[in-house]
């Protein structure tokens, strides 16, 4: 990629030179005329970093489906943190509760039903302190002994059975987002009823595939707040989504590929005051400390392969064969024999 990059910006400057070195010694004095600009070679620390836009919210944001029929009798507003066991929404005065876990309630469970969402209810029915059961993937007489005693307490009729859209699992509290419903309101089967995302604030930065470098897990960003203040922030989790933006007329644009990426604050304090804010995030891919470093329009397409340098001395100068490293901020890092701190590069038109 370095070199793609610097071949790239070379060629566009107009300032890549085929040079050959007419046999093995990379130093042999040229009676070319000098430069008509020079640069210097300095050493210094190169960070290949970028700021992107980002926008601090709670995250991904998911939506709750009703499973049956009937009114809504009540609904958790907006900004309401729920935990578990506590209701979402109430239909025709049945409380839907909120359960801890990674798999979706997809089926009634009863007495003789066995499987990974018999083991999911009950720990949620033991961790809210009801007992009597073994927790395992068995669904007994015993579970829908204790689970009478859940919907008792409730106020839902005790059969022993939990019915499908009696639960609704998250993987932990939640705080809901926006209701798509209100009280009074009729509902149907796969009707939204709200949506709801964690309870910690995060930023989330949407990058092209091309910046893709940048956005590696576990690295450390900085995160300016509207109000100026910068907050360090961690690389939670990147992930590779599809947009689809809007055309002309308002039809379906081109689907295209982004690079998602969570990040969250080494002080979540620090964040305290901004429910939404669009923000600046700063990344560094790539830091090199106490490296040659000249100008990328320095650099000069060798017939041999390769870049070489124009090295100034005097009224003379001679080709330098380099090994380019880390290109950042129009700067690209360079070693080669007898190039030093200080030296003069020709910066060719």
């Amino acid at each position: 990629m370095a070199v793609g990059t610097a071949a790239a910006l070379a060629v566009a400057a107009g300032v890549a030179a085929a040079v050959g070195f007419g046999g093995d010694d990379p130093g042999t004095a040229t009676a070319s005329n000098l430069p008509p600009a020079n640069a210097q070679v300095t050493r210094q620390t190169l960070v290949d970093s970028e700021t992107a836009d980002g926008e601090l919210g709670y995250g991904e944001t998911r939506t709750v489906a009703v499973r049956k029929a009937g009114t809504i009798t009540s609904i958790a507003a907006a900004g309401t943190r729920v935990t578990r066991g506590k209701p979402l929404y109430s239909i025709d005065n049945n409380r839907v509760v909120l359960l801890y876990g990674g798999l979706p309630a997809y089926r009634t469970l009863r007495s003789g039903d066995s499987g990974e969402d018999v083991e999911q209810f009950e720990k949620n029915l033991s961790t809210l302190g009801y007992d009597g059961f073994t927790v395992d993937d068995e669904y007994t007489s015993a579970t829908a002994e204790a689970v009478r005693e859940w919907q008792e307490d409730l106020g839902l009729d005790e059969t022993g059975r939990v019915e499908l859209g009696q639960v609704v699992y998250a993987t932990g509290e939640v705080r809901v987002d926006s209701t798509d419903v209100e009280v009074g309101d009729a509902v149907q089967p796969g009707g939204g009823v709200l949506s709801y995302s964690g309870t910690s604030r995060v930023v989330t930065v949407s990058l092209e595939v091309d910046d893709q470098r940048l956005a590696k897990r576990g690295a450390k960003v900085t995160v300016t707040l509207p109000d100026g203040k910068e907050v360090a922030g961690t690389i939670a989790a990147t992930e590779t989504i599809i947009e689809t933006g809007t055309g002309a007329n308002g039809a379906q644009g081109e689907p295209e590929t982004k690079i998602e990426v969570t990040v969250t604050a080494a002080d979540p304090k620090a964040l305290a005051g901004f429910d939404s804010a669009s923000v600046d995030v700063a990344f560094t891919a790539a830091q090199r400390e106490n490296v040659l470093t000249v100008p990328v329009a320095a650099l000069l397409a060798l017939a041999e392969g390769g870049y070489g340098v124009e090295v100034v001395e005097g009224d003379a100068t001679r080709i330098v064969a380099v090994r380019t490293g880390l290109f950042a901020s129009g700067r690209v890092e360079v070693t080669g024999d007898g190039l030093v701190e200080g030296a003069t590069v020709g910066m060719p038109k």
